[in-house]
Order: structure tokens, then C-alpha cells, then sequence
């Protein structure tokens, strides 16, 4: 598990949207009860600073962190999917296909946008073909990288001899997927981490669950395997998560030095 991701879940649970700023000194103690050492833990920290996710406030002789209007930004994208189902339930049988060319000078950014594609929920059906089932308005992802112009966007439905099925098993590795929702579940079933507190436990569990939904296009029942294991590893994570709000709420209080960010 990055510590990145550590980090941003446990931001999201208990710094977003608060106004606040915590104790440096906590944080890196969440970590470490987590397994992550201090020096990969403060690497990991300047990083998340130097991509303009987190910023350093002093007060006094003590630093706290809080997050940036980008960061705050990426966390409630990624509280969006924690909220969201696995399973779109209300598909109206069309497809959204997005077609772009980027020239080869601009290869970094035809990675970023792959990935940001993926996040999503597209899959590549053919070279410069990506597909969905979801209506998501992505232009702003696109605008951000400066890629609007090297886009287009269609709606359309499956027609003649073309099977919508087969088209999400060649759009996306739906048995990966599915092997990564068992082993969530046999893991979290059998009280992985007893060892740890409700705190460290949260982070973990969100922190597991958000690797896992990245690389889900959340399709809709028609288009997945019966007995699809995303929707039993799904209710066990809201359980668990509802579980232990209480009470890693409280031990984050005891944990988690805050003062008002008031920037």
C-alpha cells in the first residue's frame, strides 16, 4: 500500500471539508501505526506538497498540514467513488464512445489522459477508441490537459451482429477485476488487521477499496459475469466503513492535533 494513498484516505475522512489543519507530528504517527517509517513517510509528504496537494502551516514552533483547493478537489473526486455503487443500475443501453488523436510530442499528456480516461470509467476498444457506458461529462479533465481540441465525444448504441457483452470483455479485464473484489473480500471477511486500531483500520480498509474502484468502469448488470463479486465486496466496505466511523473519529481526535486553517 503507497503511503500516498494512506495519506489521502485518511485527509478525506478527517480533514476535508473541515476547515482545518492537523499536527504533522499525528499524521506521521497514523503512518507509522500503519507500517509506514518516518522517512518514507515525510518523502511521501514533501511530495504530496510539491504536487500542490497538501500545504504547511505553522503555528509557532509546530507544523500542521492542510489541504490545497487542488487537493481538497482530487479528495472529493475520490470520496465520489468511495460513496458510489460498483453496479450501474440504470444504463439506457447506449455507449458514450470518445475518439482522440494527440501528437507525439505530447506523449506525456496522452498518458495522463489514459489514465485520467480510466478513472472515468473508459476502456480501449480500439487504438485512439476509448468507450463507456456512463454519461460523465469529462471536458474539464480534458481542458485541464489541454486536450478538448484533440477530442470527440459520441453517443451511440450496439447495432446488427455487435454484442454489447463482448464489447466490455475486450474493453476491460473484467476477471482481474473480479479476482481483485475476491481477495478484498476474503481478506476483510476473516478480520484482516485485528491488530490494529479502529483509526488505522478505516484508512486501510478505504485505502484498499479506492485501488480497487480505480480500475472498475462500474458497467451495468447485462454487461458482467453473473454473481459478480464487486457487489458483496462493496456491501461489506460500506459495513465496515459505517463500523468504525465512531470510533475512528475519536481516535483520530486523540491523534490528530487541529487548528482552524483559516487561509
Amino acid at each position: 500500500m503507497r503511503p500516498e494513498t494512506l495519506l489521502l484516505t485518511l485527509f478525506g475522512d478527517h480533514v476535508l471539508d473541515r476547515g482545518i489543519a492537523v499536527s504533522t507530528g499525528g499524521v506521521l504517527a497514523v503512518l507509522e501505526d500503519l507500517g509506514v517509517g518516518q522517512h518514507a513517510a515525510r518523502a511521501t509528504l514533501d511530495r504530496m506538497s510539491r504536487r500542490n496537494l497538501l500545504r504547511k502551516v505553522r503555528r509557532g514552533r509546530q507544523a500542521f498540514l492542510a489541504l490545497t483547493e487542488h487537493g481538497a478537489a482530487v479528495l472529493r473526486d475520490g470520496q465520489r467513488k468511495l460513496d458510489g455503487d460498483v453496479v450501474e443500475r440504470h444504463w439506457d443501453g447506449r455507449w458514450t464512445l470518445l475518439t482522440f488523436s494527440v501528437p507525439e510530442t505530447r506523449r506525456a499528456d496522452r498518458h495522463a489522459l489514459r489514465t485520467r480516461l480510466g478513472w472515468f470509467g473508459f476502456g480501449p476498444l480500439r487504438s485512439g477508441l476509448w468507450v463507456s457506458t456512463s454519461t460523465e461529462d469529462i471536458s474539464a479533465a480534458l481542458a485541464e490537459l489541454d486536450l478538448l481540441e484533440h477530442a470527440d465525444v459520441f453517443r451511440a448504441e450496439a447495432f446488427m451482429w455487435t454484442d454489447p457483452s463482448r464489447i466490455a470483455r475486450e474493453a476491460w479485464n473484467l476477471p482481474e477485476i473480479a479476482a481483485g473484489y475476491a481477495r478484498f473480500l476474503e481478506r476483510w471477511t476473516a478480520e484482516a488487521s485485528d491488530d490494529l486500531d479502529e483509526l488505522s483500520r478505516r484508512v486501510q480498509l478505504g485505502a484498499e477499496w479506492l485501488l480497487l474502484i480505480r480500475h472498475d468502469p462500474v458497467l451495468p448488470v447485462a454487461l458482467l459475469p453473473a454473481h459478480w463479486p464487486g457487489v458483496h465486496a462493496a456491501a461489506l466496505f460500506h459495513n465496515l466503513r459505517r463500523q468504525w466511523t465512531r470510533p475512528a473519529a475519536e481516535r483520530a481526535a486523540e491523534v490528530l492535533e487541529s487548528i482552524v486553517d483559516d487561509r
